[in-house]
């Protein structure tokens, strides 16, 4: 076990970017805890590698994806039917919020998965450009030109374009 708390530092401190990145590449609130849950366990499970790791933020990450990837893989993850819908009251203040969140979404949504995952990782859970390349294992200027692509489609989104209403 961890004698010195390193990984439950390192774990608690990571925790809230796990779960937005998660959030981030399509995955709903609860998705992402266990995105994120999973990937700590792999990560535990590798403690020793991962503190030796030149960016254990890199392995991390990279984890991460790699999580993402099984569990889409082994389930689907589609929307499940009910009868019975939850009503829920929503703030009038948190309406544009969650506009501009699912305008964010949606526009995500038409990236490609290589170039929302570079998005993700370089934007939304700040990693450096090295960092990033690591996690993916790609070269650095492979994550340089996805993001110029990834960059240029989100500006001409209509989805950001609209603003909220």
């Amino acid at each position: 076990m961890d004698t010195d708390g390193g990984f439950a530092a390192f774990a608690s401190a990571q925790w809230a970017r796990l779960v937005r990145a998660g959030v981030f590449l399509g995955c709903n609130r609860e998705e992402a805890q266990d995105l994120a849950q999973s990937t700590l366990l792999r990560c535990f499970v590798a403690w020793r590698k991962v503190e030796r790791a030149d960016s254990p933020e890199g392995y991390l990450y990279r984890t991460l994806l790699n999580c993402y990837r099984d569990s889409h893989r082994r389930r689907w993850w589609g929307e499940q039917p009910t009868q019975i819908l939850p009503e829920t009251a929503v703030p009038a203040d948190a309406v544009d919020q969650l506009a501009t969140i699912d305008a964010v979404h949606r526009a995500l949504d038409e990236l490609s998965q290589a170039n929302r995952q570079v998005v993700v990782l370089r934007y939304f859970v700040e990693l450096s450009e090295h960092d990033t390349a690591q996690a993916l294992g790609i070269p650095a200027g492979t994550v340089k030109s996805r993001l110029s692509r990834a960059l240029d489609q989100l500006a001409s989104s209509p989805h950001l374009a609209e603003g909220p209403s």
